[in-house]
């Protein structure tokens, strides 16, 4: 094989590949063995087929394998050696082909730039602890004990009020009927939450142990019975007992029912709790710190094609008009996550970072805690659709990337108080909606007006800002 690089000053490459005949030969003489062995013809034995007949019979099929096979092979071969990584999807031009004949095309490729990462390890940032203070825990231990209330069995005489655990046997009806799951023994209602049907529970205070009180509910629109939907029924509640909540006694046994060893290892648990939770929003400051700096970086030259599929990208479901009209915006967003990308990817091929299975599937289970109640559609979502899963493969390999990152730069420690960690927090998302009422003071397009308007009230996701870069396969002009 021989290879020739054009242009070379330029991103753009045009790479001459020549095959020599018996080097085609050769991988023919090897396919042609294959089949060999394969193809029944009336007439000859299983693998005595001789060459000429397998040729008149499948001479264009095996050829048009055999360059594919060749193509495939050479130019992922003249890329490597030449290292050389394209930006896009390279495009071949078939020069002079076919059977008993030399191969000659050429590999128009635009390159990735070369970027530099050496300045990562100056790159600054905030690196913040949250000292979290005894009153701070104990506060927090008090909120988990009221939310945990014991019940203690009242007096006879005692009559229910709101926030009292009342529990009961019942039988209902509907037009005097009895329906299916209208019994009901030892329902344990805690008054004031509405949790049975509703209205219910203020029809049971003032109650007795013993009483017997009757209770008009209307069934629900989720009751299983479809026929008794909004039908008014009646409850026959016999009351077993009233019980009275009871304030928690905050020791070991609270810290053992809760999974902590004892009161001390509670306390210690929960102050790690109240430290991560603002860990992770202050990482996440940090995090957008490192990708401001690293958009500082200077790359001499980004793709033009790359420009364009992200252009193409944010200008999604917009008109020609406004496209046109919003384009040197787009430019200067697509060279940002552009250059973002490229030096993180970069980065992370030096350090040979990779995303193992586990690490995947952890992310995916993260998913599925962070939706209760709706982890098999998540999990039938990741299963049929294989792009979300390199998304988020994308995404964690973002993060290992971020995370060696913060461990090489140099990282501005700061211990601080859980005030001024909220304040550090408010301040930032102040500035996030300055910048967000900034961007809507300038003119939009009507496309652009609409879309603001109806994601409005929608959740917002986070997107990454920076795109991971990957070659694609060659494809034949």
């Amino acid at each position: 094989m021989k290879v020739t690089v054009e242009n070379k000053k330029g991103l753009n490459k045009d790479i001459k590949v020549f095959i020599d005949k018996n080097t085609m030969d050769s991988y023919m003489d090897k396919k042609y063995e294959e089949i060999k062995s394969t193809v029944n013809l009336k007439g000859f034995r299983p693998g005595k087929v001789p060459r000429e007949v397998l040729k008149r019979q499948f001479g264009k099929a095996v050829f048009s394998e055999v360059l594919d096979k060749v193509l495939k092979d050479t130019s992922a071969k003249a890329l490597e050696e030449n290292k050389i990584k394209p930006a896009g999807q390279p495009k071949l031009d078939l020069k002079t082909y076919g059977e008993d004949k030399e191969l000659e095309y050429v590999l128009s490729v635009t390159e990735l730039p070369k970027v530099d990462t050496k300045g990562i390890s100056e790159v600054k940032f905030d690196q913040y602890t949250v000292k979290i203070d005894a009153a701070e825990t104990d506060k927090r231990i008090e909120e988990i004990a009221k939310n945990q209330p014991n019940f203690k069995e009242a007096p006879a005489e005692t009559k229910a009020g709101e926030g009292d655990l009342v529990i009961l046997d019942y039988s209902a009806t509907v037009d005097d009927k009895p329906f299916k799951g209208s019994e009901g023994k030892n329902t344990q209602l805690t008054l004031g939450k509405d949790l049975f049907l509703k209205g219910f529970d203020k029809q049971l205070i003032g109650v007795k142990k013993n009483d017997t009180k009757i209770v008009e509910a209307t069934l629900p629109e989720n009751f299983p019975e479809k026929q008794l939907v909004n039908k008014k029924s009646k409850f026959s509640c016999k009351i077993i007992s009233v019980k009275k909540p009871e304030k928690v006694k905050i020791d070991d046994n609270f810290a053992k029912n809760l999974g902590a060893k004892d009161l001390e290892d509670l306390k210690k648990l929960i102050s790690n709790q109240i430290n991560d939770e603002y860990k992770n929003s202050l990482d996440r400051l940090a995090k957008n710190q490192i990708l401001k700096e690293l958009e500082k970086f200077k790359i001499q030259e980004i793709p033009e094609n790359l420009i364009e599929e992200e252009i193409k990208i944010l200008s999604q479901g917009m008109s020609e008009e406004d496209s046109k009209k919003s384009r040197k915006n787009f430019e200067e967003v697509a060279k940002k996550r552009i250059k973002t990308g490229l030096i993180l990817n970069e980065f992370g091929e030096q350090n040979q970072i990779k995303v193992t299975e586990q690490e995947l599937q952890g992310e995916i289970q993260k998913q599925l805690r962070m939706m209760p109640g709706q982890e098999k559609m998540v999990m039938d979502f990741y299963q049929k659709n294989p792009s979300a899963v390199a998304s988020l493969r994308g995404t964690v390999y973002e993060e290992k990337i971020i995370n060696l990152i913060k461990d090489k730069a140099k990282p501005n420690k700061k211990e601080i108080s859980k005030n001024e960690a909220e304040k550090i927090l408010k301040d930032s998302q102040k500035q996030q909606l300055d910048q967000e009422l900034k961007d809507q003071s300038k003119p939009k397009t009507k496309v652009e007006a609409k879309k603001s308007a109806e994601n409005k009230n929608k959740p917002k996701t986070t997107k990454t800002k920076s795109a991971v870069i990957k070659s694609k396969k060659v494809s034949k002009k």
